[in-house]
């Protein structure tokens, strides 16, 4: 049987404790130095004491450490320590196999300077400007009038009192749903998220304020934690970011869907003025009724023009024009009619006298007469014009002036 198989545990050879915490030991021993970065939240240093005892968060996640240092090396710092505190340590994770406890032994502990705090802030969001998170497509429009505000904030701080009072004093039926959190050092940024979540899971909570007041860059730190910017980017319901005053300008100001310059800036953005918005209505009301007159006056005048017209005086008067022109007109087509009637008639004389002096009649009245000859064969007359037509004993009929006579061919000679 190998080493290795002897070494591992089972039901039949269970491990004794000692064992487990001396491999534990030697295992995370080997991890060496590290430089460990976080928020102190509890310092235990007493003058008397030669060891002190210290607890390092993580500024994002609800995860500590316990720190050890010698009382002197926390003494030796030219600013003493404070919970809140970011700081850089150096130290070797040890484990304490007696007690089953893992801590970090340090030896060197530096505060985070303002200035490399605020560049990576800066670094944080130029990071999440290149990912959309800034972009205005992204922001959503706040309700014109909620009915129930979010507020996170201090317990009893001046910047709830601000946003409650200045809200309700604007509209007094406004209701608020306040969760209180810490608002610096290393809790802050998970129990904003906790906050955050929490109201936006309640459909009765139109809008959500994250407020507090003004402080240092370490004290508004957690505000600029990307944790708390993810978590503000992925809720349904729009986040106002009220930090500090107009000059602070945490990350959360450009993550959030609205930055006001300071909670009352953020009451008054929220919540409308019921006061100025009754003045709205008034001016409104003013506006529509000085329309409606003016309308109605445009409208009367109207009429009037209307009624001034001849047409609408009397309405007949159109009519009794009409009717003259219609008249001159029939009275000028009968005129034209007589006229021309007289015109043809006199054409039809003067055409009639022409066809009688032109025609048989005229001709027979002056004495001449026309002669046909009746065929035998029963057919119509013929006009008599040569003498072979009428042998002797043809029957003939002589037409002349007044009446026709018949008669009988005796004989024919030719013309001389």
């Amino acid at each position: 049987m190998t080493q290795s198989t002897q070494s591992k545990s089972s039901p039949e050879n269970p491990w004794p404790v000692a064992r487990l915490n001396s491999t534990v030991k030697k295992w995370i021993e080997r991890l060496g130095w590290l430089w460990v970065e976080g928020q102190l939240t509890q310092i235990n240093v007493k003058p008397t004491w030669k060891m002190s005892y210290l607890t390092l968060r993580d500024t994002q996640e609800q995860v500590s450490v316990q720190l050890t240092a010698e009382t002197s090396l926390l003494r030796s710092l030219a600013t003493p320590l404070k919970d809140g505190d970011r700081v850089v340590v150096l130290g070797k994770p040890s484990f304490y196999a007696g007690r089953g406890s893992f801590s970090i032994y340090i030896t060197d502990i530096r505060h985070v300077g303002e200035g490399e705090l605020l560049a990576r802030i800066e670094k944080l969001r130029q990071q999440l400007a290149a990912e959309g998170l800034f972009d205005a497509s992204r922001k959503q429009p706040l309700p014109y009038l909620p009915a129930t505000v979010g507020l996170i904030t201090g317990k009893g701080s001046a910047a709830e009192r601000d946003v409650m009072s200045v809200a309700q004093s604007r509209w007094p039926a406004v209701k608020f749903r306040v969760i209180n959190t810490a608002v610096q050092g290393a809790n802050a940024t998970p129990e904003v998220i906790a906050a955050l979540r929490q109201l936006d899971a309640d459909d009765t909570v139109d809008v959500i304020i994250i407020a507090r007041g003004g402080g240092s860059v370490e004290d508004l730190l957690p505000f600029s934690e990307e944790a708390l910017q993810r978590a503000v980017a992925a809720a349904r319901t729009p986040v106002v970011s009220a930090i500090g005053h107009e000059p602070d300008n945490p990350v959360l100001d450009n993550v959030a869907d609205l930055r006001a310059a300071t909670p009352t800036d953020a009451a008054k953005r929220v919540v409308p003025d019921a006061a100025q918005e009754f003045l709205f209505v008034d001016e409104a009301r003013a506006r529509m009724n000085a329309a409606l007159r003016g309308w109605v006056e445009r409208e009367r005048s109207t009429i009037t023009a209307l009624r001034s017209r001849p047409v609408l005086a009397n309405p007949m008067t159109s009519l009794n024009q009409r009717r003259d022109e219609v008249q001159r007109a029939v009275a000028l087509i009968r005129r034209d009619v007589r006229y021309l009637l007289r015109e043809e008639s006199a054409k039809v004389s003067a055409l009639r006298s022409q066809v009688s002096a032109l025609g048989p009649s005229a001709t027979l009245a002056r004495g001449y007469a026309v002669v046909q000859v009746l065929p035998r064969d029963g057919s119509g007359p013929e006009v008599v014009t040569t003498i072979e037509q009428s042998p002797p004993g043809s029957q003939l009929r002589i037409r002349v002036a007044d009446g026709s006579i018949t008669a009988a061919a005796m004989s024919s000679s030719p013309a001389d």
